[in-house]
Parts: structure tokens; sequence; C-alpha cells
């Protein structure tokens, strides 16, 4: 019979080196994604990769986080410079020199996700009003993983100083979604095999396909949600700044791109519609300017239903001239 000394040094042993191998494998693993990712085609790496480099935790709780201060990184093999203020672009003056300065709120579509700075919407509006001679000046203030109650809270806390004349809201439908602070843990903040096997673990869990976000959406979007009433509590927070201080304000509506040629959230749009009435705020839908647009041409990557370039082009084709009309 074996003696109990030597049996327990054997299962140490063996311990041990189920241990190493673990430590070894999952190290491999880490490396092997690490190297695979590179080609930055990994939606759901690059937006971890976003949270890692460009956000940090806000000390508002009900911003959850904000843009790095003067900051810059190559995601989704786009570059986004971030300004002092936490803006998309180069660095902008608290004063204004132009007549107007638009500042255009909203999520990661607003950023310009997978869009190259100078092909954004907001770079696309810019343009036409320098070439229609007009004195405008605008300004990116999208951050990713936003709704409405957090951009606006931004923008009554933080980037109001900028005193915009203009302020778009560039609204989502996920704008009126409870989001939590989150953070993840140590893991999920440092391995990039972590993020793959826990995003991968919740998308086998959770339903998908389009009749499920078709549900989803629907469910939010009553009088009775509180993600429903904290957006309309916030927007109307915006409204009653607006007529304080006499700002023009703008609720470009963004239709969802999974399938827009048979589109199923058009009365959510008329119901924003009737919002944005009652704020006193000018309603433009986006939905007619996107609906032309091949899917392949308008996703910013496969796999990204963020609007691309031609996206971009096209939201801000059909905002100009409702700007411009905003002239003083």
């Amino acid at each position: 019979m074996m003696p109990r000394s030597v049996f327990a040094k054997i299962l140490a042993v063996n311990a041990l080196v189920l241990v190493v191998s673990l430590i070894v494998a999952l190290a491999c693993g880490e490396a092997v994604l690490r190297f695979k990712n590179r080609s930055m085609k990994n939606y759901d790496i690059e937006m971890w990769r976003y949270a890692k480099e460009l956000k940090t935790p806000s000390p508002n709780p009900l911003l959850g986080h904000e843009h790095v201060p003067s900051s810059s990184a190559v995601l989704q093999s786009v570059l986004i410079r971030i300004d002092s203020h936490g803006l998309r672009g180069p660095e902008v003056p608290l004063v204004s020199k132009a007549k107007r300065r638009v500042l255009v709120l909203g999520s990661s579509i607003t950023l310009g996700w997978g869009v190259p700075e100078e092909q954004t919407m907001t770079a696309e509006l810019q343009r036409k009003f320098e070439a229609d001679g007009q004195s405008v000046e605008v300004l990116n203030a999208g951050i990713g993983n936003y709704n409405a109650p957090r951009y606006v809270e931004r923008f009554l806390t933080t980037l109001a100083p900028l005193k915009p004349t203009d302020i778009v809201v560039h609204y989502f439908l996920r704008d009126a979604e409870v989001l939590e602070r989150g953070g993840g843990n140590l893991f999920l903040r440092h391995s990039e095999l972590a993020v793959t096997l826990w995003t991968a673990f919740n998308r086998f869990l959770r339903p998908s396909g389009y009749e499920v976000l078709e549900n989803h959406y629907r469910s939010i979007y009553t009088p009775s949600h509180p993600g429903y009433q904290e957006m309309r509590a916030a927007l109307q927070k915006l409204g009653d700044y607006a007529k304080e201080n006499g700002v023009r304000v703008y609720l470009a509506m963004t239709p969802d791109v999974h399938d827009l040629e048979h589109y199923r959230f058009g009365s959510i749009h008329r119901l924003m519609m009737e919002n944005a009435a009652q704020l006193g705020f000018t309603f433009v839908d986006l939905l007619p300017a996107l609906s032309g647009a091949p899917r392949r041409e308008l996703w910013a990557m496969s796999g990204d239903p963020h609007p691309s370039a031609l996206g971009h082009r096209k939201m801000a084709e059909a905002l100009y001239p409702v700007l411009a009309r905003g002239s003083p």
C-alpha cells in the first residue's frame, strides 16, 4: 500500500501540472487571439479596445463613463482622436469665432464608429456649410454606449460652456434603454480571450433574431417603461435649457439599419416625432435618406450595423437643408 505522504505528493504534483497546463493553454489562447485580432475586423474586440483606450469612468454616476480628454486610438482601422472637451475631432476653442455653433449629441453612431473622421456626418455638414459660405461650426459630441439621459446630462454638466446656438439630438432607438454603469472585472478589462468567451456565452443564452429585436424596442417605447420615462425627462431638461438660452434643438431620428427594406419601427419614429413637437424640437426623420442604400454598403463592417461613410453622407444630406434654414 502506498504511504499517505507519497500519495499526497503525487496529488500535489498532478494539481500543479494541471494548473500550469491551464495557465499555458490560456496564455496561448490569448496570444493567438491577439495575433488574429490585429486585423481589427473583430467588432466585439474593437469595441472592447475603445472602452479600454478612449473611455474612463466618470465621477458623475449618471454618465458611467466619458472620453479620455486629448486622446486618440486606431480602432477598427480608423483613427479616432478626442479633444480636451471629449469631442471627436481637432481641438475646439471654448469660444467660437463662427456665427453659429452646432453641437451634435448622440452615441457611437454620432461618433462615427468605423468611419474616418473626415467622412462622419458632422464633417460632411461642416463642409456643406463652408461650401455655402456660412459661418457655422459643427461639433461631434458622440460617445459610445450613451443614451438620451447620458448625453443630455453630459451636455448640461460639461458641454454647456461651449454655448452652442443649435443642438442636434442624433437620436437612435436604443436611446431609451436603461444602461448599467458597467466596468467589468479584472479579466474582462485586460483579456481578449475572456471578452471573447464572455461574449459567446451571452449570445448563446440570449434569444436572437429580428423579431426579438422588434419586441425589445416595442416594450421600451411604452409610457410605463422606466427607460422611456427617463428619456422623456432628459429631453424635457434639454428643452427647458434651450428655451432659457435661445438655442434651436433638432431631433434627427436615426433608423435601425438591420432591415430597412421591411422596416418595423415606423411607429416609434412617429412617437418621437410627437415628442419632438411637444418639446418644441424640429424633427428630422433620417429613414428615407438611408432606405435606398444597399445593406452591404450601409454597414461600417461585416457584422457591424453602425452606418458606414455612405450612411453618414446620406444623413448629412438629409439634415443639412433643415439646419441651413435655421440660420439667423
